[in-house]
């Protein structure tokens, strides 16, 4: 597409490409293509002025467009028989309904192998997921891995995991049996054995291209001038030299990770098969890893820069047109006014990714659970809220990554709080090291400089389940079980797609094993990624045992989420009043259901007035608590429910 050409020219272009390049790759408009065919029409528009936007001054726009249409038709057409149908019985939005309910984990330590994980689709069934999240399963150098985010093949899967066989039977059974599979794409880089960066070492310049390479420190350091640090204790810097070559490339996470260059179009094409790729495997959610740092630009922060969204978009519309089915989850774990762009802003509202993590409310929990006091995440609410209608987010306490406290200080100084003490609390209190704390957490990724810091840990040990057990601590042990239930159930209830981390369903504490893995020692995020050891999970079947209290309280939840289409993600989450500081509670409402969700975060017995049931729509009589079976009367505005500590409900409105 040469910068001299109109619209209109252009779209005639395009257009007379694709009848003509239809005709020479067999593609005509026959029956069973004309869903390809009808899906290229209307979306050709967007994705033509997708792309001009990014590549209209490229030199060789023109030709990598018409392989970008090629590809997309080619993998449209490679698409297997049952991945179409799977397609077309997919509703619009499918992707909102309460009855999914996930789960993320590393093979390699749930149950060694994908053979191993076939043989376990029974565990999930039983738990109630149907959504995995398999976290990265591709080619990755040993040591140098980066948990799997440093791929050096997107197409083959690690031979500790199995092979592309073995990943195919899975997901062919996991069909079988109504789940649904998430894998990840590493967008922003490759490993630095990739077969790209292997031929950019050995000189050739078609490859270099692909990275940001340099002959000496001076565009360098001036990108540095404006970049932060993402790893300032074990990666300082954004650039590493490669004696190979005698350049510098740009490495934002590790020196072994090099940041893939898209102001090259041949670059997309490359990482748009491999989306594709992925989507042939029958992927149903693809993870997009940091997506904020796909496009790179001298002066700024080179993050959540607009052309990343447009590139986002673009891949977006690429996947509707070859793969309708699957959906895209945007990794973004940034400040909530940004996160709620990835959706898609203007035009491309609700048409950029499907998904987003809530990163920031998962950190709210946290903060809550602390605290106990609720004032500083309803603060943190109204940009939330913001997310558009037809898209979701992914809902957790924990996952395979460290707990940020990035939520805005303005929301911490609205509740009379000194953001720099209030932080200074929480990272006391999970590490351990405030007095009573009773979790046995760790500081991740510590700038001595700024005085910032993640934390990490496992769902139970930051819990207090870790010391209570050390210290014999019965009452400990019932609350930390107490907490790690309210914990999950708010995450489950509050809209969105509920993923558990595993070994959270059985209540598995921190693993210290890493220390003694050079390759993970450096890492303390390691310790709430455990070994599952199947004889205690198989204690999920001991009455009584502190895994089969979680285990039957997860799935008991998971069932009760399952039971109310009410809290599908339709957009209709209402918090309620902060009656009682102690106390969050929200409305979920839906044509003439109700269900309100009640959660106690305090230490001690909390009484909410019975007006917080008022405030919204017409007064409800009777209340039934899915939880405890039980039913209430909505009492007089002096008169309370009480709720035990650290206690909750999930009250459905019962017709008078």
């Amino acid at each position: 597409m040469s910068t001299t050409s109109t619209p209109q020219s252009l779209n005639q272009r395009i257009y007379q490409y694709i009848s003509t390049e239809s005709k020479r790759m067999n593609f005509e408009p026959k029956e069973k293509d004309k869903d390809l065919n009808f899906r290229l029409m209307e979306g050709m528009d967007p994705l033509i002025q997708l792309y001009q936007n990014i590549y209209h001054t490229h030199p060789k726009a023109d030709q990598t467009f018409e392989k970008l249409i090629e590809t997309l038709i080619d993998f449209a057409q490679k698409r297997e028989p049952e991945l179409k149908k799977r397609d077309a019985a997919k509703k619009q939005n499918w992707f909102l309904s309460n009855e999914l309910a996930g789960m993320s984990l590393y093979v390699d330590r749930f149950c060694e192998n994908l053979k191993n994980l076939k043989s376990k689709l029974g565990y999930f069934d039983e738990l109630g997921v149907n959504f995995l999240h398999l976290m990265p399963l591709f080619e990755s150098p040993a040591g140098e891995s980066d948990g799997g985010y440093a791929v050096s093949n997107f197409r083959k899967v690690d031979a500790k995991f199995g092979s592309l066989k073995d990943l195919i039977a899975l997901r062919k059974a996991m069909q079988k049996q109504d789940m649904y599979l998430m894998l990840d794409i590493v967008l922003n880089h490759t490993s630095h054995r990739h077969e790209w960066a292997e031929k950019a070492k050995a000189g050739d310049p078609e490859f270099q291209d692909y990275f940001y390479m340099y002959d000496n420190r001076w565009i360098p350091n001036e990108f540095d001038a404006s970049m932060p640090e993402i790893f300032p204790e074990s990666s300082p810097g954004n650039f590493t030299y490669v004696p190979e070559c005698d350049k510098w490339v740009m490495t934002v996470f590790h020196n072994y990770q090099w940041d893939l260059n898209y102001m090259n179009p041949a670059v997309l094409v490359a990482m748009v098969e491999n989306v594709l790729f992925y989507a042939n495997l029958g992927v149903d959610l693809l993870r997009i890893d940091a997506p904020a740092f796909i496009w790179k630009q001298n002066g700024t922060s080179s993050q959540n820069l607009p052309q990343a969204h447009e590139l986002l978009r673009l891949i977006k519309q690429c996947v509707t047109i070859a793969s309708p089915g699957m959906a895209l989850l945007g990794e973004a774990i940034v400040a909530p006014k940004e996160i709620i762009k990835y959706f898609g802003t203007g035009d491309y509202t609700a048409k950029e990714c499907d998904f987003a993590y809530n990163a920031t409310h998962m950190a709210l929990q946290w903060d809550m659970l602390a605290t106990g006091d609720t004032r500083v995440m309803l603060a943190a609410q109204q940009d939330i809220l913001q997310k558009p209608f037809g898209t979701s987010w992914i809902t957790y306490t924990r996952c395979h990554d460290d707990i940020g406290l990035g939520y805005e200080d303005s929301k911490i100084i609205q509740v009379g709080k000194d953001p720099y003490q209030h932080r200074k609390f929480l990272k006391d209190y999970f590490s351990g090291n405030y007095p009573g704390s009773p979790s046995k957490g760790a500081l991740f990724s510590s700038n001595p400089k700024t005085g910032d810091a993640r934390i990490s840990g496992s769902l139970a040990s930051l819990c207090g389940l870790e010391k209570s057990l050390e210290e014999g601590d019965e009452l400990g042990i019932r609350l930390s079980i107490q907490k790690i239930l309210m914990m999950q159930a708010h995450s489950f209830f509050i809209g969105g797609l509920p993923m558990i981390f595993y070994g959270d369903e059985i209540g598995y504490t921190n693993d210290y094993s890493f220390l003694n893995d050079p390759g993970k020692s450096y890492d303390n995020r390691w310790m709430h990624r455990p070994m599952i050891d199947w004889v205690k999970n198989d204690r999920a079947h001991e009455s009584g045992t502190i895994e089969e209290q979680i285990f039957s309280g997860t799935r008991k939840l998971l069932g009760i989420r399952k039971s109310l289409p009410v809290i599908s993600d339709w957009k209709n989450l209402t918090w309620l009043s902060p009656h009682n500081i102690h106390v969050a509670g929200f409305l979920r409402a839906f044509g003439d259901k109700k269900v309100y969700g009640i959660f106690n975060f305090g230490s001690e017995t909390a009484y909410l007035t019975w007006y917080a049931f008022k405030e919204h729509g017409k007064t409800p009589e009777k209340l039934k608590d899915h939880w405890t079976g039980n039913e209430f009367e909505v009492g007089m505005d002096n008169e309370y429910l009480i709720i035990e500590p650290y206690g909750f409900h999930i009250l459905e409105v019962q017709k008078g």
